[in-house]
């Protein structure tokens, strides 16, 4: 029996979907993509439609008692902020609202 795929719960998306209607609000992003894999559900912000993500919001369960199982990745790969608390974790992105309003 092949393992069940990880995905994102309804409360953990509506913490991201707030998020990303604020950040579409301030023009910053434009579209999402959500992947459920077997160890990882992304969820990916676009500026525009056609091009890489610029941000990966990740889950994966199997990190859980390590790092953490939330993961921002920035548009090189490179991991902007990791923990066990998803609204703690999208922290690093809402400091780019704020200064997107300013």
């Amino acid at each position: 029996m092949p393992s069940p795929q990880v995905a994102f719960h309804r409360t953990e998306l509506s913490v991201i979907l707030s998020l990303y209607g604020r950040m579409v609000a301030a023009g910053e992003w434009r579209d999402y993509g959500i992947s459920c894999l077997r160890d990882v559900a992304v969820f990916s912000v676009f500026r525009r439609t056609a091009e890489n993500p610029m941000y990966r919001i990740e889950k994966r369960p199997k990190l859980r008692g390590k790092q953490g199982m939330y993961a921002v990745i920035g548009m090189d790969g490179q991991v902007l902020r990791r923990g066990q608390d998803l609204k703690t974790v999208l922290r690093v992105l809402e400091r780019k609202l704020i200064r997107a309003v300013e």
